[in-house]
């Protein structure tokens, strides 16, 4: 076996500590359910505060019932009858188009970043040369940009994801080229003093040390990515919750557009619970007995 296999055969742990002992799956996993049951409370208890906030606000600001309405309200507006009945129909309907859009457009997005992420740790003259590009492009401002992707894409499904994906793509470009270039130098110098090259290194211990700077980027991204969503909703699609909000305020449907504003809100701290929550199984395997 030669030198460069034998670091392939190493696992990423072993190159960054190489006397640790690991976990068994019988120690790892239980910690692991504890630790998905502590996230799903806390997203509970979240909500919860912002119910409670949102409530507040109305109370605080004293915002003219004609124009507010609080959780129960909104509650008594999709519980009530056929009203109740239609309405959670456009609900239903809107949110699953918000949702595929939003989704679709946070994995291109971040599927994109970390591609680029990667080419420029391979290529540095390319981050230097691409990466102000980059920066310049994210300057403009989105709502500026989307008339223009709607016309060059069209105005569908495609126009979605490249607005949703470019708020996407940035946090998660610039937070994994960082995690890239920050890892350990010991563990770097151990790949080249087995002689691999570039690659395996980038394979064997950058990739596996930059693992939580990406779940970081994607519970940063997942709510950029709805809000990129609803702004091509709104100005570009006409259809989903975007549109539907804006249909809602245009017809002084102040019941629908809160109860979209309140659904808005708990997908994101939804979706941002689940993808902490894959965080903790991803990382788990990568864990070891350090305490």
């Amino acid at each position: 076996m030669t030198s460069t296999d034998a670091l392939i055969a190493l696992e990423p742990e072993q190159l960054s500590a190489p006397n640790s002992k690991f976990q068994s799956d019988d120690n790892k996993w239980p910690s692991v359910a504890k630790a998905v049951f502590w996230r799903l409370f806390t997203m509970v208890v979240s909500i919860a505060l912002i119910l409670v906030v949102w409530q507040l606000f109305l109370e605080v600001f004293n915002i003219d019932s004609f124009i507010g309405r609080g959780p129960v309200d909104v509650w008594n507006y999709l519980s009530t009858g056929q009203i109740g009945a239609d309405a959670r129909d456009q609900l239903w309907t809107a949110s699953v188009d918000t949702m595929v859009d939003a989704g679709l457009g946070l994995f291109a997005g971040a599927a994109a970043a970390v591609l680029c992420a990667l080419a420029f740790n391979l290529a540095p003259s390319a981050e230097q040369t691409f990466m102000p590009m980059a920066i310049v492009l994210r300057s403009v401002p989105l709502v500026a940009m989307t008339p223009l992707i709607a016309l060059i894409f069209g105005r569908g499904l495609l126009a979605v994801t490249v607005i949703s994906g470019i708020v996407t793509f940035f946090p998660v470009l610039v937070n994994v080229s960082l995690a890239l270039r920050s890892a350990p130098k010991a563990a770097i110098d151990l790949c080249h003093a087995y002689g691999a090259d570039a690659r395996t290194t980038l394979r064997k211990v950058q990739i596996p040390t930059a693992l939580p700077a990406l779940f970081a980027s994607l519970r940063i991204a997942a709510p950029l990515a709805l809000i990129g969503a609803l702004l091509a909703e709104w100005l570009s699609t006409g259809k989903g919750l975007g549109y539907l909000m804006l249909q809602s305020e245009s017809l002084s449907n102040y019941n629908m557009l809160w109860s979209a504003t309140a659904l808005v809100t708990i997908y994101s701290v939804v979706v941002y619970s689940i993808i902490a929550a894959i965080e903790r199984i991803m990382l788990a395997k990568f864990s070891d007995a350090r305490g």
